[in-house]
């Protein structure tokens, strides 16, 4: 294990984190993988000092971008210098995840089964728990015109996906390579799902390990509706999330069942998130602006 672990480069993107949370984060971290990259998205200069005095004595190196440059931009960064540095694998985080001892090991296990049975791997993704919701979230494929939740049907399930979320995700360098790295115009929201599919359009397959374990605060709290909660994020969030929907519907590569059944779900969220996220004004302005933007074109960072 210790051959495979030294192949295995973290890059974490932080902006404005929990300092509390991100020293938990590198707690766990660390002894799994070779080497920690932070790329910091503009945060204050106490974070950055913070992170440069925790890089004397850690492997762990710090990139501020001195801006907000989006997570796509600063993943980008971390993975280029994982690749200068000889990385096998990439595994991504958020900084306020947290993963379990054990996690990226039982990734790795997964990644190098598939690929041993010839299986072109684009990454392999950890069951999350995000303890505001009563469940962890069900890993995702979309299947004709259905989007099917896959629930993990035993501890060491493995379950064919669409997409992963990106935190707690682990990419071979080889899938980078061919694929391409993420898409910067997008700014936040939907990178890790575009870049998933782009993968499965290549060839290249995603699976949830359902042995590996992350908790992930997904979004602000969720809404409770008829007893059910569903994520919430900010309306800049959803600005985001709108826009960078329809601009992949727009893109001709993206398969014409997935664009019918992922734009089916993004109008029911248009309207569930007009009617009960507050304030609601504000929630369906930047929505509509999103969708507005992708349609002509404005992608990157909203001024």
């Amino acid at each position: 294990m210790k051959k495979n672990r030294a192949g295995i480069h973290a890059v974490v993107v932080t902006y404005r984190p929990d300092l509390e949370k991100l020293e938990k984060l590198f707690a766990s971290l660390l002894p799994q993988v070779a080497q920690v990259v932070v790329v910091d998205n503009g945060s204050t200069n106490s974070v950055i000092a913070w992170l440069q005095a925790y890089a004397t004595s850690a492997p762990l190196e710090v990139f501020p971008l001195g801006d907000n440059k989006g997570i796509a931009a600063a993943q980008n960064v971390g993975i280029a210098h994982a690749k200068q540095q000889g990385a096998d694998y990439v595994i991504l985080f958020d900084h306020d995840s947290n993963p379990a001892p054990d996690m990226v090991a039982k990734l790795l296990a997964v990644a190098e089964a598939k690929a041993a049975s010839g299986v072109a791997v684009a990454a392999v993704g950890p069951r999350y728990l995000d303890e505001r919701q009563d469940n962890p979230p069900p890993f995702i494929q979309v299947v004709g015109l259905k989007v099917m939740r896959q629930p993990c049907a035993c501890g060491d399930s493995v379950v064919d996906v669409s997409y992963l979320i990106a935190s707690g995700c682990l990419i071979p360098m080889r899938a980078l390579d061919v694929v391409g790295h993420m898409q910067e115009d997008l700014f936040i929201d939907f990178v890790d799902i575009e870049w998933g599919l782009r993968a499965r359009s290549k060839g290249f397959l995603s699976f949830g390990a359902c042995a590996a374990l992350m908790d992930h605060d997904l979004g602000d709290e969720p809404i409770e509706f008829f007893g059910e909660k569903y994520p919430l994020h900010s309306p800049l969030r959803h600005y985001y999330h709108f826009r960078n929907a329809v601009w992949m519907y727009r893109q001709a590569w993206l398969p014409l069942h997935w664009k019918f059944a992922d734009g089916w779900r993004l109008v029911l969220k248009y309207g569930f998130y007009t009617l009960l996220a507050k304030p609601r004004h504000q929630h369906w302005w930047m929505m509509t602006k999103g969708v507005w933007h992708a349609l002509t074109g404005r992608m990157g960072r909203l001024n």
